[in-house]
């Protein structure tokens, strides 16, 4: 099967600008994310719902672990620890963290060698297991991941009864 990954193995210097872009991209989503959860109560923050996370907390808690998780994979973090099982701090701690992570993105990203995109990244599931992957299949999929679920903590923040949301999908990030 041939994938934009495949065909682009020898530009790697046209998938780093568009991986700086999706940097730019997430980080950009990820701000609107974050004014809306500054502008909830602490009761809709809290407030059990149906979605893979029970609250908007705990979705909120599952983005920014995952997106700190992977860029300890990256830097290759002695016992990588993820966050969703220790944090245990404020709204407002949460919002810090997911801040300095969406800047260590960015410089990461503008920074990653290019000589280093085939490289393989070792991965430490939940659950502790081991796997591997290639850093250029990563990234894709942790932007991926944070689009998916800042998709649940639209639905979940609608549920509660927030409704100044704003589009945080590609093609609205290209067009402004």
């Amino acid at each position: 099967m041939t994938t934009l990954l495949t065909r682009t193995e020898n530009s790697n210097e046209g998938l780093k600008g568009y991986f700086v872009e999706l940097a730019d991209f997430t980080n950009w989503a990820d701000n609107r994310a974050i004014d809306w959860l500054t502008q909830i109560t602490d009761e809709q923050w809290t407030q059990a719902s149906i979605s893979s996370f029970g609250s908007i907390r705990d979705t909120a808690v599952h983005i920014v672990s995952a997106k700190k998780i992977w860029i300890d994979f990256w830097t290759d973090v002695q016992d990588p620890a993820y966050l969703s099982s220790e944090f245990k701090g404020t709204r407002e701690d949460l919002i810090d963290i997911w801040k300095t992570i969406s800047a260590e993105l960015r410089s990461f990203i503008e920074n990653y060698p290019l000589e280093n995109y085939a490289n393989e990244i070792n991965v430490k599931k939940p659950n502790g297991e081991m796997s591997k992957m290639v850093f250029r299949k990563t990234f894709p999929h942790m932007i991926n991941h944070s689009t998916y679920h800042r998709g649940q903590l639209v639905t979940q923040l609608r549920q509660s009864g927030f409704s100044s949301l704003s589009n945080t999908d590609l093609f609205t990030y290209y067009s402004t």
